[in-house]
């Protein structure tokens, strides 16, 4: 019995590691997406219902329709990302959802100014059955 204890945990942590590496592939596509601007790829990456929460908003926004016309009005006023890099990226899976949280660094273009961001954000991912897509998305500065 011992060894099929063993065996049966190796199939767990193999199971957890295919799903964290999952997870980390539909995080990278959605930030190279998102560093890129190609805003069909970005907003792919989101379910309909998923829901937004970001530090420079007022308020939240409670769909991706609602995201996209926010967004659709930077890019009206020269909104722009350059880059975006990762780093400090942890994940934990929640049952069908995953948790994923870095450390941002952004550089984006405001009209003629550029800024850099340096930032934290949790992105949570729902498994629809055939991938994971972003739920909700939560902006918060770095603490100094």
């Amino acid at each position: 019995m011992p060894h099929r204890q063993n065996h049966n945990n190796e199939t767990a942590m193999t199971s957890t590691a295919y799903r964290k590496e999952h997870v980390q592939q539909a995080a990278d596509a959605l930030i190279a997406a998102f560093a890129s601007n190609d805003i069909e790829a970005y907003f792919a990456a989101f379910s309909e219902d998923a829901t937004f929460l970001f530090y420079t908003l007022p308020t939240p926004l409670l769909s991706r329709a609602a995201y996209r016309e926010v967004w659709n009005g930077w890019q009206a006023d020269g909104f722009a990302v350059i880059d975006c890099r990762s780093s400090n990226v942890t994940i934990s899976l929640q049952g069908d959802a995953a948790v994923f949280f870095h450390d941002v660094t952004t550089h984006v273009r405001f009209g003629t100014e550029e800024r850099h961001f340096n930032e934290r954000e949790t992105i949570v991912f729902r498994h629809d059955g055939s991938q994971w897509l972003a739920c909700h998305e939560h902006l918060s500065t770095q603490p100094d």
